[in-house]
């Protein structure tokens, strides 16, 4: 079996600055330079509704993806919203990727604006510039981009690249450009790992890589504090998939402008998120093995409830009573803010 995964002497992390903000730029020319905001439909006083992504100039306001519209329109009263628009940002992406594979190395891509590229070329930089420079005269669109050996490290040196350049981070620099930053700058460690590794007096990467295999092992377990120190130490996964990347699932959420209480209404709204995700998956010709629901209260309290169908299929009538037999298992006593539905698929065969 072939699986088109391998080790490369350099990976690029291509990441599209601003991407869902950029994509709007372009076909709104007169609003570049501007404070941008992109989110729900594009209507700062819907409630409920959160920023998907701002441009820099409106981030300098602090504003930020996840934020709420409203809030967004506090901090930044100038701001231009928009509507989101999913199918553009498809058809960017596309582009963008279509364009990083012609280049004629393995390409893994990692969702609408992301990819990692692995090259064995003598020239990392001069790679990463050319391919800036095709990606920005085809589609008017501009990335940065991160080099290092593994993928990582790489995205590390992106977000020191940003907006619209290159960083390359390797043994050679890593310990001085990251050593004084806080554990969190690595990639993969958030807040909680952060606070636990602060329980233990270790604060910054330095201090992180410089800590005892053993210590890290015994609060963590084995495979989590041994990769918390490779991390630290500027490793990580060496090997990039020019595989098409293929989805696990597809799912739609949405947040209520009113809470709902009714049991018919959340029935309802159940049997539409499963009938909208279905047409995805049929879309796709694909076939669903696992029908999943969420559900968030007025109280913020979210749990994810899933069930195996007895075997894979697409029928209508078996994913819509499966999606309602999982939200049976719901207790649904207090309001419902927000529902989603998943749905698991069977992955192609790779032999």
């Amino acid at each position: 079996m072939t699986t088109g995964t391998r080790t490369h002497r350099w990976i690029l992390h291509v990441d599209l600055d601003q991407f869902l903000a950029s994509v709007e730029l372009r076909r709104r020319p007169d609003l570049v330079g501007l404070p941008v905001i992109v989110g729900g439909s594009g209507d700062p006083t819907a409630p409920r509704k959160v920023v998907t992504c701002a441009s820099y100039e409106a981030r300098e306001f602090g504003v930020h993806a996840g934020m709420p519209l409203r809030t967004a329109a506090r901090r930044c009263p100038e701001a231009t919203f928009l509507p989101s628009d999913p199918d553009a940002y498809d058809a960017a992406s596309g582009e963008v990727m279509g364009l990083l594979r012609d280049l004629g190395h393995a390409c893994e891509v990692w969702g609408w604006d992301e990819a990692y590229l692995g090259a064995d070329v003598d020239d990392p930089v001069a790679l990463a510039e050319h391919l800036r420079a095709v990606i920005a005269a085809a589609t008017g669109l501009s990335c940065s981009v991160g080099i290092s050996d593994n993928k990582q490290r790489a995205k590390v040196a992106t977000g020191f690249a940003k907006p619209a350049g290159v960083f390359t981070l390797t043994d050679a620099n890593w310990m001085s450009v990251m050593g004084g930053r806080p554990v969190d700058a690595l990639w993969g460690v958030g807040p909680k790992t952060a606070k636990k590794l602060a329980g233990m007096d270790i604060t910054t990467v330095r201090e992180l890589a410089a800590a005892d295999a053993e210590t890290l092992t015994s609060t963590f377990g084995p495979s989590t504090g041994l990769w918390l120190l490779l991390l630290a130490k500027g490793g990580g996964d060496d090997t990039v998939s020019s595989e098409p990347w293929v989805p696990r699932s597809r799912s739609h959420v949405v947040t209520f402008p009113t809470d709902l209480t009714d049991r018919d209404e959340i029935d309802a709204a159940v049997t539409q998120l499963a009938r909208r995700t279905l047409d995805d998956v049929l879309a796709e010709g694909r076939v669903v093995t696992r029908v999943a629901v969420t559900v968030r209260t007025s109280t913020f309290y979210t749990r994810t409830k899933i069930r195996k169908l007895p075997e894979p299929d697409t029928r209508d009538s078996v994913i819509v009573a499966t999606a309602l037999a999982v939200l049976d298992q719901f207790e649904l006593d207090r309001p419902v803010r927000l529902l989603g539905v998943r749905l698991e698929l069977r992955m192609p065969s790779t032999s």
